[in-house]
């Protein structure tokens, strides 16, 4: 009986359409994610009681300061091993019960994370045996026991209160054990895919509040060099109210600060899946993470304005921040209470759509949030140049105001195009979102220069991955220095490495045999990798009328690969 309720709920769950155009959400929804304030994964920061309990007063204050808050995600590892997703870690004494009574008492949704099928710092449950693979890391979704039971969980879990479900590392490619080979890779996965389908499908029908977000495993590759999307996995919208983007990394596109590379990263991925047919308000670009964990590279809260500002305007319904909400001032938490409001009346009254190039490439790009009587629009020049974007819908007879900007250079607005800094971002308010009340002020965290003029550098290989270049400083300006590691066809190549990647990836300078200081912002351990490397002579270090010797190099193996060097003259 249980089989043939299977195939039903199957054949139910494939004959919805293939894309669901509207969210199951009524409207956007707030969410903290407590994930970068601990860290056990590239990090030794455990997650524990009092550090959760701390978030849940941290998430009060910031109601206080007047911006809303709808759920609060405990992320992974909240599961004692040998529970089966139904046991609280044993070093909490009172289990979850203080954290969800605190949420509940204060009108907050619990939400759990969930390793979907694979076995995530977990041992597999009685029920789930007869479905492990060979390998013993994750279990089939197709047969056995393991399905009906994790059902049985995610019901257990909403029944204790839980509102919000964040399924990661689901693994399609899991065979049970003795089926290897037995069935194509193709197949496989379309029984995987089909029996989780159908059970979440279920599961949402019992409980029509839950809301479900998927993360690794349902959107094929998050990768920058490859597709976000495979074109069949748009199914899963008809079971999950967002797909997520990848977890913030660096881009591969080189900024002198790093945190704006990782900017683009996310808004690249936004706009794969935006590409592949996901509508703005089903991504969570999962771009918001503040922290001193190895999952954000120790960014604490550095250029956390400009993250939080991109991270609303992308437009998806799921607004998630990541972190350590201690490491934001009583100010932060009012600035950050403003532009919510800002962003969440156009998330309602409006819609968000990406305009401009393809977010990385040459040109700059953004998001358009437009209602009946303006709109406010979030631009990115990420080239090494000062560059002009046409603005969408940006009409000459309402002139825009810039509403937030980077420091340093000063965007122009001049009808429907603005002017702007290397690297920069801004956002400009039109019709009454021209308006002074709706000033977001100037991100100091992020300088961008207020000129920046290529210079001709020639950079020979002198043995391996070490390159060298020779240059007549000019007559005015600091001098930017731009690193990217490509293979020989031209492909841009990240380097995954445990060691800090500044002293992976380097940028020397030297005059008359003495080095010159080179100050970089890239000199993080970085577990997604890197290509590339950024770096900036002041004028003061370096003797303007003797040539200067600059040398990049790269630790990688790979000595068929080569490093592409730029030198530009910035002033500030």
């Amino acid at each position: 009986m249980r089989t043939l309720l299977r195939m039903a709920l199957v054949l139910l769950c494939l004959s919805v359409p293939a894309l669901a155009q509207q969210p199951f959400l009524a409207a956007p929804v707030w969410v903290y994610n407590n994930w970068s304030a601990y860290d056990e994964l590239s990090d030794e920061v455990p997650l524990t009681e009092d550090l959760a309990m701390r978030e849940l007063k941290e998430l009060l204050r910031l109601r206080r300061a007047g911006a809303r808050v709808d759920y609060y995600v405990m992320d992974a590892f909240w599961y004692d091993p040998d529970g089966g997703y139904r046991i609280w870690r044993k070093d909490w004494p009172g289990g979850p019960d203080a954290w969800l009574e605190g949420c509940l008492d204060n009108g907050i949704k619990p939400g759990l994370w969930f390793g979907t099928n694979s076995l995530v710092h977990l041992d597999a449950a009685a029920a789930w045996r007869d479905s492990l693979t060979a390998r013993g890391d994750s279990m089939a979704l197709y047969r056995g026991g393991f399905l009906d039971d994790f059902a049985d969980v995610l019901q257990h879990w909403y029944d204790r209160g839980v509102r919000l479900f964040k399924l990661d590392f689901a693994d399609f490619d899991a065979a049970a054990k003795g089926d290897e080979g037995r069935l194509s890779l193709p197949r496989l996965r379309q029984r995987n895919q089909n029996a989780l389908l159908a059970m979440l499908a279920k599961f949402r029908k019992r409980n029509p509040d839950a809301v479900l977000v998927a993360f690794n495993g349902f959107v094929g590759d998050v990768e920058t060099s490859r597709s976000a999307v495979l074109h069949s996995d748009v199914r899963w919208l008809n079971v999950f109210d967002t797909l997520y983007a990848g977890d913030p990394r660096p881009s591969n596109v080189p900024e002198m600060n790093f945190w704006r590379s990782v900017d683009i990263y996310s808004d690249r991925m936004v706009r794969r899946l935006d590409l592949a047919g996901v509508p703005l308000e089903r991504i969570d670009s999962t771009g918001f993470m503040i922290g001193d964990t190895g999952t954000n590279y120790g960014r604490r809260t550095a250029g956390w304005r400009g993250m939080g500002i991109l991270t609303m305007a992308r437009g998806g319904w799921v607004n998630t921040v990541h972190g350590n909400l201690e490491f934001l001032d009583d100010d932060d938490l009012r600035w950050f209470a403003k532009a919510r409001a800002l962003f969440d009346e156009l998330q309602k009254n409006g819609r968000a759509e990406a305009f401009g190039g393809f977010a990385g490439d040459r040109d700059p790009y953004g998001y358009d949030l437009a209602t009946a009587d303006g709109a406010v629009i979030v631009v990115v020049n990420p080239a090494q140049a000062v560059q002009e974007a046409r603005l969408p819908g940006a009409e000459a007879a309402h002139p825009g105001r810039v509403l937030y900007r980077d420091s340093g250079f000063m965007p122009v607005v001049e009808g429907r195009a603005v002017r702007l800094g290397p690297g920069q971002l801004a956002v400009i308010g039109t019709g009454r979102y021209a308006d002074a009340q709706y000033d977001l002020g100037v991100g100091t965290d992020i300088r961008i220069p207020r000129t920046i003029t290529p210079l001709p550098v020639h950079f020979a290989r002198r043995k391996g991955l070490v390159f060298e270049g020779t240059l007549t400083p000019p007559e005015a300006g600091d001098l930017r220095i731009i690193m990217r590691q490509r293979t020989e066809a031209g492909q841009v190549m990240r380097s995954v490495t445990r060691a800090n990647m500044g002293e992976f990836f380097t940028i020397r300078a030297s005059q008359g045999g003495k080095p010159v200081p080179v100050e970089i912002n890239y000199d993080k351990v970085v577990w997604s990798g890197l290509a590339w490397a950024a770096g900036e002579i002041r004028r003061a270090d370096f003797d303007p009328h003797a040539p200067l010797t600059l040398t990049l190099s790269s630790r990688d193996r790979d000595l068929d690969m080569h490093l592409e060097g730029h030198v530009y003259a910035v002033g500030y």
